[in-house]
């Protein structure tokens, strides 16, 4: 094989002569195209081809952009052709000298489609305005058409504005020179890659537009964006957005959201008008996707299920489904207090909460949400957040749920990742959304001075919502209880383990995750909980449960002192607590604040749990001495599954030291299997149940995540054993059942002797005196990676530096063990960990500092 342009087999350059229909061109004209075309290949393969890829690249790019489908397909030996084109005037095709309109660009697809007589099912793949045109080419061949894979393209529906870059390029007195007297547009286009395209890969993109006569068509390409009502291309542009909705073809758009060309909301519109599309993000990527990412794997692995059936839900159906409104819709007489707020202080009985969560979801119906819609809340737990909670269940709105504690760059992210059409917040958000450019109709959550809310873009307030449901009119208003499998919720993870992913729930997979709560506790109505977790402050009204939340930042778990969870307790008789073990550690240490009538409203706590990490034993022992009549329960979940599995204090003890973290046994309706390690730290694809195999931990259960939002690659990895959901986690099960987790699945090390899991080391090393938390990390390439920990010390060290002779050789000492060699031993002032919980280390972060520090040079804290 020789290559023509790096990546490229010479065998894939062809050139077509193709008789032209259009009507710029005149009778009997005909054109040379180039192509990129694996025809030749699989002929001499002996291989089939079951369907074609018709690429169409955008501009200023060419065919060089679809290498990587090329490439995919010989090393993987698929049946699939592709055909990656030149467009007219564009790459190593003939330059016309007419100027070509969206509409003749379309047809000239059509014209060379019909030149190559392509047989068998075609998939349409686009970019940039290629993708535009290969939509034309796919409404005017419905016959031949199979499948659609559109990336970082927009049909650019009216009312939108020009992005800035192309209002630049198209400017009049910019647009000659920035297009075709100089190569500033290719090169400011090449600069988009993310990250930087290699010197070669630069040179080879460049390589057709050599000289201002060579750029023609990039300059004319520009020129025929049709953003004006009167622009001569626009009648079509129009045709095929509204052509759209009729396909009915299986759709793949995949998306790098660092696009300053077409953002988000383009993506945003083509899902409308492609309901049906799978969806992937990939975070960090831009406009020049396929440059940025790997897509031909997702690609082909998409083509493979696109027109299969869709597999059976993970669990099945609950036996009975009870909508999260049932509790509140049974109780609109009872006076009772339902929800409390601490700080400003105010409640609602059960009547008052309900006829507010009615009142605003026809306050939302009134100024246009609708079912389906998504509605951002960027609004701290309390009476407001519980009554916009349930008024948009109420409503068959979609709630989207990314808190603070994600930092404003993760937040953001996460916000544009969902797309909401809504957004109702406090004036910090608020804020946040103006300057950043968060989208949705913002919606204040008090009122605001008109100035404010002027500057900051606000549409509407709460109160006005409020007023506007509570009229004459607006009470007469029904709502059809939502369809049990339809989306009500996107929950974000925590990003400990790299971007928060937002995190699907229907209305029947919410209640599935109420009715394990209530029947794994015995949370029964009337109970009265504090909800110092933020994930459980949605559920206490389903629960039929009187809720409050303490005077803290749930965002910055370490807030919660033992006097505000005292007091919280007591304004309303609390028999559950809900914290997690940042919280309660903190908890523990302001405990001598505790006057002797605080002390006792903790010892009336019948049930406390801690979620969101694994608790150490001696730290539960302490927290069941704050709370002596209280079972003092650490169920183990995740965003994706809360709760799995559960373990009470006397269960850890029962269980005592082994390799990782004893996290009990399933919860009422779920079940937990492992997907045993090969030799090389990958998990396998068979679940199995025998004890002592280590390996991903999997899980189902009615109330298992739908699927993960907009990240379809993300969601076919976590789904690929069918009926389980992939954790990440690792762990194995022991002989009585009971699930032990040692670690994530991306922080195995990768050692000359096998795969090591690091808890089991980790825990070796706390146990040493003087150690406080502990990391074990891998350090080098993988396959000799050494085993590294990172440490914590009683007391703190002020700066990292290699640990002290004599606690380093303990620590190697104990780590031995469990089986583990350690390399080297380090100390630092703090381990970096997640922001929601404080307490998920973020041990990848912790390898690449640790990799950096023996390397030599300067020590800097992680």
């Amino acid at each position: 094989m020789t290559e023509l342009f790096p990546g490229v087999d010479s065998r894939y350059s062809r050139r077509v002569m193709v008789p032209s229909t259009s009507d710029v061109d005149a009778p009997g004209t005909s054109h040379q195209w180039h192509l990129l075309d694996n025809a030749s290949e699989l002929a001499d393969k002996g291989i089939t081809p079951i369907g074609t890829l018709l690429c169409v690249h955008g501009n200023p790019t060419w065919s060089y952009l679809w290498r990587g489908l090329l490439q995919h397909v010989a090393t993987h030996d698929l049946p699939w052709r592709v055909v990656a084109v030149d467009q007219l005037d564009m790459g190593f095709s003939v330059r016309t000298g007419v100027f070509r309109r969206l509409a003749d660009r379309v047809n000239d697809l059509g014209d060379l489609s019909d030149a190559l007589k392509l047989t068998g099912d075609v998939t349409t793949v686009g970019h940039d305005w290629g993708g535009l045109i290969s939509l034309g080419w796919a409404l005017a061949h419905p016959d031949q058409l199979a499948n659609v894979v559109l990336t970082n393209t927009a049909v650019h529906p009216a009312g939108y504005e020009l992005p800035a870059a192309l209002r630049l390029a198209s400017h009049p007195a910019v647009h000659g020179w920035g297009t075709k007297t100089t190569d500033a547009f290719l090169r400011t286009t090449h600069s988009l890659a993310q990250p930087a395209l290699e010197p070669i890969v630069r040179q080879a993109f460049m390589a057709p537009y050599a000289n201002a006569g060579r750029r023609t068509g990039v300059a004319n390409f520009v020129a025929d964006i049709p953003f004006t009502e009167d622009h001569p291309s626009r009648t079509t542009l129009d045709a095929i957005a509204d052509g759209l909705r009729t396909l009915e073809v299986p759709a793949l758009l995949l998306w790098g959201p660092k696009d300053p060309v077409f953002s988000d909301r383009y993506l945003r519109d083509l899902m409308d008008r492609l309901p049906h599309a799978a969806v992937h993000r990939f975070e960090g990527a831009g406009h020049l996707l396929p440059e940025d990412r790997d897509i031909a794997t997702p690609v082909f692995d998409w083509l493979a299920r696109a027109n299969t059936a869709h597999t059976a839900r993970r669990a099945g159906a609950l036996a009975e489904y009870r909508p999260m409104l049932a509790e509140l819709d049974g109780r609109t007489q009872d006076t009772g207090t339902a929800v409390v707020d601490i700080n400003p202080a105010g409640s609602l009985s059960w009547a008052e909460l309900g006829n507010r969560v009615n009142a605003l979801a026809r306050g939302l119906a009134h100024i246009g949400v609708k079912p389906g819609d998504r509605v951002n809340l960027l609004v701290p737990p309390g009476i407001e957040l519980t009554s916009l909670i349930y008024a948009c269940l109420r409503l068959g709105a979609v709630i989207v749920v990314a808190d603070a504690g994600l930092g404003t760059k993760g937040l953001g992210r996460a916000i544009r990742g969902a797309g909401p059409g809504y957004l109702i917040g406090i004036d910090r958000a608020l804020t946040g959304a103006r300057f950043l450019g968060w989208p949705g109709t913002r919606i204040a959550a008090g009122d605001m001075p008109a100035a404010k809310r002027t500057l900051l873009g606000v549409a509407h307030t709460v109160p006005e919502l409020l007023e506007a449901g509570t009229t004459t009119a607006a009470q007469h208003r029904e709502f059809t209880p939502a369809d049990p499998d339809a989306d009500a919720a996107v929950l974000f993870t925590s990003g400990s383990t790299g971007p928060a992913k937002g995190v699907v729930y229907t209305h029947r997979q919410l209640a599935a995750m109420r009715d394990t709560l209530r029947d794994t506790y015995d949370l029964k109505a009337g109970s009265a909980l504090v909800a110092g977790f933020a994930p459980f402050a949605l559920l206490g009204p389903a629960l039929g449960a009187t809720s409050v939340t303490p005077d803290m930042d749930v965002t910055a778990p370490r807030t919660l002192t033992a006097t505000a969870l005292a007091d919280a307790a007591a304004t309303v008789d609390a028999t559950t607590v809900f914290a997690s073990p940042a919280a309660l550690a903190n908890v523990l240490e302001t405990r001598e604040g505790l006057d002797a009538a605080q002390r006792r409203t903790l010892a009336g706590i019948s049930l406390l749990l801690s979620a969101g990490a694994p608790i150490p034993e001696p730290l539960l022992a302490k927290i069941q001495d704050l709370v002596p009549g209280a079972r003092v329960h650490t169920p183990y979940g995740m965003t994706e599954a809360l709760p799995v599995t559960d373990i009470d204090l006397e269960g850890i003890r029962a269980a005592g030291a082994g390799n990782g973290v004893c996290v009990g046994t399933p919860v009422a309706g779920a079940r937990v299997a492992i997907a045993p390690l090969d030799a090389n730290g990958r998990a396998g694809d068979q679940p199995q149940t025998a004890a002592n195999l280590t390996g991903e931990i999997l899980v189902r259960a009615p109330h298992v995540k739908d699927r993960y939002d907009r990240l379809w690659i993300t969601e076919q990895l976590s789904t690929s054993i069918p009926g389980w959901h992939r954790t990440g986690d690792v762990g194995h099960l022991d002989t009585a059942g009971r699930l032990w987790v040692e670690g994530r699945l991306g922080h195995v090390l990768d050692t000359a002797s096998g795969p090591r899991t690091p808890v089991a080391g980790e825990q070796a090393a706390e146990s040493v005196r003087g150690a406080g938390r502990a990391a074990l990390v891998g350090v080098g390439p993988s396959g000799t990676q050494a085993p590294v920990i990172v440490m914590e010390t009683v007391p703190p060290v002020r700066r990292a530096a290699p640990a002290p002779e004599a606690l380093a050789t303990a620590v190697r000492a104990a780590v031995a063990g469990t089986g583990t060699e350690v390399s080297a031993v380090l100390v630092v002032p703090a381990l970096p960990t997640d922001i929601r919980h404080n307490s998920k280390i973020d041990r990848a972060a912790l390898a690449s500092w640790a990799t950096v520090t023996l390397a030599g040079g300067r020590i800097r804290n992680p």
